[in-house]
């Protein structure tokens, strides 16, 4: 009796590319064979993905919400500074990188560098900017409206560089359990708070408001 053929689902898809990627050392040639080499059509691929490049984007889509969604079980996780969220998402996003590291290798190595891989990374970069901006919290943004935005856009893009540079660590990380990476984002984290504390920036902004006033003062 012949067994019945499984439903395929978006997950499943991803997860056959990822094997196909592990076992084929690179990633598939074509919609045509992924799927031949999987046991579906290529009809069934595109009901979920018009190419392989989205499902590639869809696996590092998955790590983050992966991770929001662990940190969201996190009870402590909302009382959290944001210097803390940020420190709790990169631990527990490269842990989730770790519990993969071949496929994470392979795909970005396959590269030579994670800056020239950007483009499957762009759902991720989204995705992060968004995290970052909904984790601002007073202590970090100016008092002046009409600086926030432009603040909020430079969090976000210093964030995501440092993201970048800290994920191009981890690639080329050799010790035990990838330790270094874990004080790498500490430090980091560390020193880019300090660079975004808003406190010299006010003053600055209030003196240069002082010096227009009395400017127009004079004239």
């Amino acid at each position: 009796m012949p067994t019945k053929k499984t439903t395929l689902t978006k997950d499943k898809v991803i997860s056959f590319y990822m094997q196909s990627t592990l076992e084929n050392n690179g990633k598939p040639k074509s919609v045509f064979h992924f799927a031949k080499d999987n046991g579906f059509s290529e009809a069934e691929f595109y009901n979920f993905f018009g190419k392989l490049e989205a499902v590639e984007k869809e696996v590092f889509n998955q790590f983050l919400s992966k991770t929001l969604e662990l940190l969201d079980k996190d009870k402590d996780y909302e009382n959290y500074d944001m210097k803390s969220k940020m420190l709790s998402f990169y631990f527990t996003f490269f842990e989730l990188l770790t519990a993969n590291r071949s496929y994470v290798v392979l795909c970005l190595k396959e590269n030579n560098s994670v800056f020239k891989g950007l483009m499957q990374l762009s759902g991720l970069r989204n995705g992060f900017k968004d995290f970052v901006s909904s984790i601002i919290t007073e202590e970090y943004r100016l008092k002046q409206e009409k600086f926030q935005e432009i603040q909020e856009k430079a969090i976000q893009e210093s964030a995501w560089f440092q993201f970048l540079t800290t994920l191009k660590f981890w690639l080329d990380d050799t010790s035990a359990s990838f330790e270094k990476t874990d004080i790498y984002i500490e430090k980091s984290l560390k020193a880019s708070f300090e660079l975004i504390n808003v406190t010299p920036l006010e003053s600055l902004i209030d003196f240069g408001k002082f010096l227009f006033k009395e400017k127009i003062q004079h004239n």
